[in-house]
């Protein structure tokens, strides 16, 4: 691999780095940036979630130590890698700037790699830290998000990389042999723990005042820099839940998102500040694929509780509210159901109804209490999980999160099924072609005259 004209220094990115042993930022990139170069699927994924598509005659090159021509910055300042996709004669060139550990991602650096860029001509700045992103054009730090630089900067975490790499072996996508090897040690060496990659795992100080604060009856301030802090920590943490279903259930989970947030996180984050404000709780929706319906989850601080449910239509082919509810019980297999719930839903402004699934599975026809002459429309069925002070605390309420919210789903969500209106069925009296003729259908109108005189 030849070193670009347009580089004074740079090295190919080495799967077996010979670097200084302080250096575990730089070994970590570099032997990924080779992967990613050297696996056609891993580094194919990986851009597909930047938009870039690599064709079969593209080229992926990477580069660590970088030094550009008439480079105007500090050693300490330089990129830590080059990500160079060629198609024919087209180049699209990106700046890697990578942090491990506890190590977080500084705007002012970022800002002076978007300089380099805007100064070599090219065409973005990707960061990879242990902060998660809910979209990889949506950056975990605010500053950055806010510059007004028209070099875009995207972030992939290391758990989404991880992930990544998970589903690609979990789902045998990876057609050379050698190269799946590779794949497999890429994963060995990130989930090793002198790698520095780790999950979302506690929420920040400001949680505790913020739960006091609801607890106690009082009212966020419309520009709480408290309550922002939490919204953001639980952005990060959503989207590690969304990973963490991703690799359990090895299909690609994600965040269900109005585009208009998906677009502008910091609408998202206006309106779900509004949403904590007036209910006190904190919402996500996942979407996995094929299931029944999307993952809602709540956090309620006032009640110190987590929600997660699933809604579904009512099967309209069932007469009776009590037939609709043993369509519905069937599918519950589980046997811990003592935190288990269902909400039905009903015609018109007739109020919503809830009872303790354990109940119902005892009595279903207890449903129909106080609803004479209606049916059920549809079901919220959800678990809601009571972790007193365990909630406030900022790990502890993580922990018990990324417990309940996968429990949720294997022990009730996948084995829900929804409901879709029977397929048309062929009449018995127009079992074969000839029925339908135009001569039947003649004969069969002058039969209904004349049944009719």
């Amino acid at each position: 691999m030849e070193r670009p004209d347009y580089l004074v220094q740079g090295e190919a990115a080495r799967l077996f780095p010979v670097l200084a042993t302080t250096s575990k930022e730089g070994r970590t990139t570099s032997i990924f940036l080779a992967c990613m170069s050297k696996i056609s699927e891993f580094g194919t994924d990986l851009l597909a979630t930047l938009g870039q598509r690599i064709g079969k005659r593209s080229k992926l090159e990477t580069f660590t130590e970088i030094v550009f021509h008439n480079e105007k910055i500090k050693l300490k300042d330089r990129p830590d890698g080059l990500i160079i996709m060629r198609h024919g004669a087209k180049e699209w060139r990106a700046l890697v700037e990578a942090k491990v550990g506890n190590a977080e991602l500084g705007a002012e650096q970022v800002e002076k790699y978007r300089e380099i860029a805007k100064d070599q001509g090219l065409d973005c700045v990707i960061t990879i830290s242990n902060q998660f992103a809910t979209t990889p054009a949506n950056h975990p730090v605010e500053e950055v998000r806010r510059s007004r630089s028209k070099v875009p900067v995207y972030h992939w975490s290391w758990m989404m990389i991880l992930t990544v790499i998970d589903l690609l072996l979990n789902r045998d996508e990876v057609a050379d042999e050698d190269q799946k090897v590779l794949l497999e040690e890429l994963r060995r060496f990130l989930t090793h723990e002198s790698a520095g990659v780790k999950g979302f795992d506690r929420m920040p100080p400001e949680w505790a005042e913020v739960n006091r604060l609801i607890s106690a009856g009082g009212k966020i301030p419309a520009k709480s820099i408290e309550a922002i802090a939490v919204l953001d920590a639980w952005h990060q943490e959503t989207r590690d839940l969304s990973l963490i279903l991703s690799r359990q259930t090895e299909a690609t989970v994600s965040e269900r998102l109005s585009r208009k947030h998906r677009a502008n996180p910091f609408e998202r984050r206006k309106d779900e500040l509004q949403m904590l404000r007036e209910t006190g709780q904190l919402r996500s929706v996942l979407d996995i694929p094929a299931a029944a319906a999307p993952l809602d989850i709540v956090a309620d601080i006032a009640r110190r509780t987590i929600d997660i449910g699933m809604s579904l239509r009512a099967p309209e082919d069932k007469v009776s509210s009590k037939a609709r509810m043993n369509w519905l019980l069937r599918q519950i297999r589980t046997e811990r159901r003592e935190e288990l719930f269902v909400r039905l839903t009903w015609p018109g402004r007739s109020e919503t109804t809830q009872f303790p699934i354990v109940d119902l599975i005892a009595d279903p026809s207890i449903c129909e209490k106080d609803k004479n002459g209606l049916k059920i429309t549809g079901f919220h069925v959800f678990m809601s999980r009571r972790l007193g002070v365990k909630f406030t605390q900022q790990t502890n309420f993580i922990k018990e999160l990324e417990d309940a919210v996968p429990f949720f789903y294997r022990e009730v969500g996948q084995n829900l099924a929804e409901w879709r209106t029977p397929a048309p069925r062929i009449r018995p009296d127009r079992a074969t072609a000839s029925d339908v003729s135009v001569t039947a259908l003649g004969e069969e109108l002058d039969e209904g005259r004349t049944d009719g005189l």
